[in-house]
């Protein structure tokens, strides 16, 4: 465990067990570790929920995120806490064990999604992800809340209405690139990738990346030779992220003149999850269909 984050724990693990669940105002208190969760929290529990998401800045890089004892309050007072799971936030459990609290409802994506150990992480990526995602929420708001379970199942229906939208655009850019070769220097967009049907290459690439552990030569060779070659129609980049050795590679692709695509793990601010999605699922048809030409 990082060392900072186990001094916090054993600070403020105590003080806050016998907080209320409850906001003050009386609406349900919700805490998300990523903003895109609390995002879809906020839109189905409307003026009935309080919701706080942790990691909410685009310009911050996920991997180098550290915990305060502000953020371990806020998640000793929530009644609901949701979390990607699947690895990508181990912090998330830690903390909620340094606070304990018996009726407290967890929601975690990869268990809803059946996510397995060692698997991409980058769940909301995944097109079924958040409607299944969405309806664990809407279902955890009615039982805490049953007075307002209209409210919850209209705002619900709502929600998923606009997560068709994503759906259908990924239809679309299956229907005219599927089978297309594209690489990328970590796996944030596989999970979208895989549903459009696109072909991923240098897989052990992004792992290594993902995993702060350096890539193999004969692995950054292989990159530098589907970018130098054409072997890929696009190239899919996290700009939150940045590494000598990605920006050595988006040298080599704008050399090449291989289409690239930047991607987030964290929702962009102004804009929404619906937005964020087919914001970048635009890009990535415009690439490809650059690469045609």
């Amino acid at each position: 465990m990082h060392a900072r984050l186990a001094a916090l724990l054993a600070l403020i693990a105590v003080p806050f067990i016998s907080q209320p669940a409850r906001a003050a105002d009386g609406t349900i208190s919700v805490v998300a570790a990523e903003n895109f969760y609390g995002e879809i929290a906020r839109d189905i529990g409307g003026a009935h929920v309080t919701v706080t998401s942790i990691m909410s800045n685009p310009d911050q890089d996920p991997h180098l995120f550290e915990t305060t004892p502000g953020i371990v309050k806020q998640i000793a007072d929530a009644q609901i806490v949701i979390l990607n799971g699947a690895d990508y936030d181990p912090w998330m459990p830690k903390l909620m064990q340094a606070a304990p609290r018996p009726n407290r409802v967890v929601i975690n994506a990869g268990e809803i999604v059946g996510a397995k150990t060692g698997g991409n992480p980058h769940l909301w990526y995944a097109p079924a992800t958040m409607p299944a995602v969405a309806k664990a929420i809407a279902a955890a708001f009615t039982k805490a809340d049953g007075a307002h379970a209209t409210d919850f199942a209209n705002n619900l229906d709502k929600t998923l209405a606009q997560l068709e939208r994503i759906t259908q655009r990924v239809g679309q850019v299956r229907d005219k690139h599927k089978g297309k070769a594209v690489t990328a220097t970590e796996p944030v967009f596989g999970l979208m990738a895989q549903a459009a049907g696109l072909t991923m290459r240098n897989e052990k690439f992004q792992l290594a990346m993902m995993n702060d552990t350096e890539p193999s030569a004969r692995d950054v060779a292989a990159f530098e030779d589907d970018l130098k070659n054409h072997k890929v129609k696009a190239m899919i980049y996290n700009k939150q992220v940045s590494e000598k050795l990605t920006e050595r590679l988006l040298a080599v692709a704008k050399k090449a003149k291989v289409p690239v695509v930047a991607v987030t793990e964290t929702q962009p601010q102004g804009t929404t999850f619906t937005e964020w999605m087919l914001g970048e699922l635009d890009a990535l048809d415009k690439a490809l269909d650059g690469a045609n030409s």
